[in-house]
């Protein structure tokens, strides 16, 4: 089962927009879950230096689900690059991984 899923990481300027995104890809079976925090984030844009209230989110999904994630964070995001970068879940609960496989499509 392990290497079937995934974690994506986003950033998102205010909780309103992180929470309306998540809930439509919750809604659609894309993802089974999301983890939203509170972040300071330091970042160079246009070479100059940023610093922002942001919020991070960790989505949990499908492998085969990526390209549509991102496609839609992507079209409906306020930033003109937003981060978006995923990781291999190499290896977790089973009962979790089953969970998150039931969850999404």
């Amino acid at each position: 089962m392990a290497g079937k899923f995934i974690i994506i990481y986003t950033t998102f300027p205010d909780l309103e927009t992180a929470q309306r995104i998540i809930d439509s890809l919750l809604k659609n079976r894309l993802i089974a879950c999301a983890n939203i925090f509170k972040i300071d984030s330091i970042y160079t844009w246009k070479k100059k230096i940023e610093r922002a209230k942001e919020y991070g989110v960790f989505i949990k999904t499908r492998k085969t689900n990526y390209k549509a994630i991102e496609s839609f964070i992507k079209e409906n995001h306020p930033y003109e690059v937003p981060e978006i970068i995923c990781w291999d879940i190499k290896d977790g609960l089973s009962q979790y991984l089953v969970w998150i496989e039931e969850e999404t499509k």
